[in-house]
């Protein structure tokens, strides 16, 4: 058996190597190193891909986020609420900006952000839903944007675990690419994501045309024409390496999040016959779960057991996360209360992702679940 790995970027790259080196050797070859040709090409490919008016690439996720915001014109106080239970940088940005950060419970059936928890949450200071496509899995945006219309609120997607998702519209059937869905939709390219490059690497996506321009500004220094600075800006800009790397992977992106989806079904028919077991379910009439990770809960309190056993035997796993937001030492604050998020603070003591990605083959996983399966 091959050598399990949380994520198998190697054998990846191996199938497409030919094809990366390529579009690498034609940035050493122009020295073309910012805002080559490369980058521009990506960003057509991803805007046809998506189905989007507009993407424009930045340095890296957490930036996408943050110039997103920049973007929208939010001030500091205003309160802008998202999910409890995700990773620091969604809500390291809305401090950053001196935004308030307003943390709410997720459902305990997908682990998206709580519907119920948005609307109580909202004051007359909220300005902004970051809703968190987490794992891959879509938010439920119908929802989301019914409320954001209600109460004349941005959305903003945070979709660096999502990208190539299709999100199924409850009112009309119609689907539409995750991301693309809020006014603002923000992404990461870090090397384990399913649209990975090989370093650091984001894009904001929107079809609003003013807010593309001011975003296009802010990513450079505030410049539209050189040297002269219109907006408050950052240096945040995809270099033509990364570009040409993720211009070779998209084209394969569909195949990637189809194979995650198959490995995620063989998981979850294994794990669906044991009780302490919940796994995630695979929808064969949709593609709104891409499976960035594949998470699991274990119910009988033997997580961390569990944890334990698999890393004994040589099978990467990880929890994803550990404390939840409310609880880091940089975001505490009084207004929340531990009542406030019995979901959140009962997935943190259940949670457990296992390997997860596109080169997974029928013995791993064998190998995989029955190591789980032993144990719990």
């Amino acid at each position: 058996m091959r050598k399990l790995q949380m994520v198998d970027l190697k054998s990846q790259y191996e199938k497409i190597k030919d094809e990366v080196n390529a579009s690498i050797q034609e940035v050493l070859d122009t020295t073309t190193y910012i805002n080559g040709p490369l980058v521009h090409q990506f960003q057509a490919d991803l805007e046809k891909y998506l189905g989007v008016k507009h993407v424009i690439p930045c340095a890296n996720g957490t930036d996408a986020l943050q110039i997103a915001m920049m973007g929208l014109g939010l001030k500091p106080g205003d309160e802008v609420i998202t999910a409890d239970f995700t990773f620091a940088a969604t809500v390291e940005v809305i401090a950053l900006l001196q935004l308030t950060p307003v943390l709410v419970d997720v459902d305990m059936n997908n682990m998206n952000i709580s519907i119920e928890g948005i609307k109580k949450a909202i004051t007359p200071k909220t300005k902004a839903i970051v809703p968190v496509h987490l794992f891959g899995r879509a938010a439920n945006m119908d929802a989301i944007m019914e409320i954001a219309n209600e109460y004349n609120l941005f959305v903003i997607e945070d979709n660096a675990q999502a990208i190539g998702a299709d999100y199924t519209w409850k009112k009309d059937g119609r689907k539409q690419k995750v991301g693309t869905i809020g006014h603002v939709g923000a992404t990461s390219f870090f090397p384990s994501k399913n649209l990975g490059c090989y370093g650091d690497g984001g894009a904001i996506f929107t079809n609003d045309d003013a807010l593309a321009h001011t975003i296009r500004g802010i990513v450079n220094h505030g410049m539209y024409v050189r040297y002269h600075h219109d907006v408050v800006g950052v240096n945040s800009r995809l270099d033509s390496i990364q570009a040409g790397v993720l211009k070779a992977k998209l084209p394969h992106l569909d195949i990637y999040n189809k194979a995650r989806q198959e490995a995620a079904r063989k998981y979850s028919a294994a794990f669906a016959i044991n009780p302490n077991i919940w796994a995630p379910t695979i929808c064969d009439a949709c593609d709104c779960h891409v499976f960035h990770q594949y998470v699991i809960r274990i119910l009988n309190g033997k997580r961390d057991g569990l944890l334990e056993h698999l890393q004994a035997k040589g099978i990467p796993c990880a929890i994803y996360y550990p404390i939840p937001l409310h609880s880091q030492k940089a975001y505490a604050d009084t207004r929340y209360q531990e009542e406030d998020f019995p979901n959140t603070n009962q997935l943190v003591n259940e949670v457990i992702a296992l390997p997860m990605h596109t080169e997974l083959d029928e013995e791993q996983i064998q190998f995989i679940t029955a190591a789980v399966l032993e144990f719990v």
